[in-house]
């Protein structure tokens, strides 16, 4: 029999072991931690789970989709022609949810809308991998070093666990995470000085875009009367042109129809996103440092901003029978659970994709091309109309072609460990005005969730990974490198094309048009042997001195290119290859190849695609 100090004793003991393990159970580890369920942490999760890696998503609200849907911003910018990897499963959701591609064309605004709870919902479908797991209405409060990976805090409703992670993807609405972690980066205007943007202002400066609360409404009938109560500080001259839709890209005049301006964000079943920057619910406000409580009373401004908008569309306008959708989201007020940020903290990344990248890709000293990840089409859209103190830069006229998103842009110099996503990468100002778009941000998450994959399963650092790795998992999925209009998907040769541009071997053509603009890869189109020839020189030392004229190339000159390279390469061993894809032509030494035909067979008997390049975009201990 136990005397008293020794049962006290023993039950203390148990007690101690009890409250060990208590606290080891507290203890979760995974593969991949996200911080963010928005657009990209979605997408990133989706991704490094189907290619099995063990991944965890803490959320914030109870939804994902972030931007797409917990703010309400439910009509998508841009990619309409290029539906690339998640991007596009998602929309094909949306097309089998609603009923096809007319169903959920119902705003002007884009060719894609849907009601942000049902973007939600298919969203979570699309997050259904045995690999990922979300925790929802969870907050992260501390983020440090533990070992080579990563030690987080985490809080749901009072209760605080610790999640331990090799590797942390920060896809947070405004780049708290990698603030946390250390990592350098920029708020605001760049300097021209410093990007050598010739659009940038002369001095930087912390002025960022406009950010929107959204508000989605519902027509309740004819004879109804949703008119809210009038908002504190509303003055109806503050939006007195808001029905001026007159289109900044074009040269047209002043439309004021207000029914059209209604129109810009209607959405499946009789609803309407609020989201209007003229004279309409955009606010400049800059709260990317303040602290979580300073945020929730600064957007308690932009909230009421929106009700003002909103009850001068209901009063000046007539629309009183459009009132707040009630069956939207679980909020108490029936309002987004988040603000609409457009720009957040810009990481200073291993690759910072500038004006010049964009618009001039294959004529800049780092060929980030060719370490494209995700592509965009949508202009370089910018709104500032709230704030009088920023410079007078008319970005929608600055024009561009399509483009890609190089991978670096998402690798944060000098902390291991992390990747970010979302609106943080590693982009200047300016051109965050186009990478900001929501199918851009979700092939961001793509590309983050496979390069965290890659990196995971070799056991190097993000900076360490082979970038053709990355890029060959997201062609696997579907996801575009280059941001080719001409060739979709579906095509059989997809991904060898893809490859044979992110190389630069042949070039696609890209053009600035209205807001999607384009790059054409042309794959019918004949081929010079003088363009293939210089497309290979930077890659093969044994081509320095060949000669190529500017006549279309023909099978057996193609030969002859390719057995300089590699001499077992013979013309006969070309024409069998040829034979093999199936082309519908029969081999022939002069027959005349397409730019398809040509792309296809370089890609299959040299390979090119297989050389290591860096994060320039040269080859591994070369400068080209």
């Amino acid at each position: 029999m136990l005397t008293k100090p020794k049962a006290y004793s023993f039950l203390a003991f148990i007690c101690l072991i009890f409250c060990a393990c208590l606290v080891q159970a507290q203890v979760v580890k995974t593969d991949l931690l996200i911080i963010g369920g928005g657009a990209s942490g979605t997408t990133a999760g989706v991704q490094a789970a189907r290619m099995g890696t063990k991944v965890l998503i803490v959320e914030e609200t109870p939804w994902l989709g972030g931007m797409l849907t917990a703010a309400g911003v439910a009509a998508i910018d841009g990619n309409h022609q290029m539906p690339s990897g998640l991007w596009g499963e998602f929309r094909q959701k949306l097309y089998n949810y609603y009923g096809g591609p007319a169903a959920v064309e119902t705003g002007w605004v884009s060719n894609t809308l849907f009601e942000p709870s049902i973007g939600n919902k298919l969203l979570k479908e699309l997050a259904n991998e045995k690999n990922l797991t979300v925790w929802y209405n969870t907050t992260w409060q501390e983020v440090k070093k533990n070992g080579t990976g990563w030690q987080v805090t985490v809080k749901n409703g009072k209760k605080k666990r610790t999640i331990e992670a090799k590797l942390v993807i920060d896809a947070t609405e405004l780049g708290d995470v990698m603030a946390k972690t250390g990592a350098k980066y920029d708020i605001g205007m760049d300097s021209k000085h410093d990007t050598g943007e010739e659009f940038a202002p002369e001095q930087a400066n912390d002025i960022i875009q406009d950010m929107t609360y959204v508000v989605v409404l519902k027509d309740y009938g004819k004879g109804a009367n949703k008119t809210i109560k009038k908002p504190a500080g509303y003055n109806p001259k503050e939006f007195d042109c808001a029905c001026d839709v007159s289109d900044p890209a074009a040269d047209g005049g002043p439309n004021e129809n207000c029914l059209q301006m209604m129109g810009y964000g209607k959405l499946p079943n009789n609803k309407y996103m609020i989201n209007w920057p003229k004279c309409g619910n955009d606010i400049y406000l800059n709260i990317i440092e303040k602290t979580p409580a300073e945020r929730t009373e600064a957007l308690k401004e932009a909230k009421l901003h929106t009700l003002r908008f909103l009850y001068y569309l209901q009063t000046e306008l007539g629309f009183k029978n459009l009132g707040i959708a009630d069956d939207e989201f679980p909020t108490a007020d029936k309002m987004p659970m988040i603000p609409y940020h457009r720009e957040s903290r810009r990481v200073k990344a291993l690759a910072r994709f500038a004006l010049q990248h964009v618009s001039q890709p294959f004529d800049q000293k780092e060929a980030y091309y060719r370490t494209g990840v995700a592509v965009g089409d949508y202009t370089i859209d910018h709104h500032h109309l709230k704030n009088p103190n920023a410079p007078a830069i008319d970005f929608v006229k600055i024009k561009v072609p399509s483009y890609n998103v190089p991978l670096g842009s998402l690798i944060p110099q000098g902390v291991d460990g992390l990747i970010v996503a979302e609106k943080s990468i590693g982009v200047t100002n300016i051109v965050n005005g186009a990478t900001r778009l929501q199918p851009v941000v979700l092939g961001i998450g793509q590309a983050a969730g496979a390069l965290a994959a890659v990196a995971l399963k070799n056991n190097v650092q993000p900076r360490e990974v082979n970038i053709r790795e990355v890029q060959q998992a997201l062609l696997d999925s579907k996801a575009y490198l280059m941001p080719y209009i001409d060739v979709k998907p579906q095509d059989p040769h997809f991904a060898a094309l893809q490859r044979i541009g992110a190389t630069g071997i042949l070039k696609g053509t890209g053009l600035p048009y209205k807001w999607a603009n384009q790059t054409w890869f042309y794959p019918e189109r004949p081929v010079s042997e003088y363009e293939l020839v210089s497309g290979l020189k930077p890659y093969y030392e044994s081509l320095k001195a060949f000669q190529a004229s500017g006549s279309n190339l023909t099978l057996k000159f193609l030969g002859e290119i390719l057995a300089t390279v590699n001499t077992s390469i013979t013309y006969e061993k070309v024409a069998a290859e040829y034979g093999a894809l199936k082309l519908n032509r029969a081999a022939a030494p002069e027959l005349e190849l397409n730019r398809r035909e040509a792309a296809l067979l370089v890609d299959r008997l040299l390979n090119p695609f297989a050389l290591k390049i860096n994060f320039d975009g040269h080859l591994a201990g070369q400068g080209i």
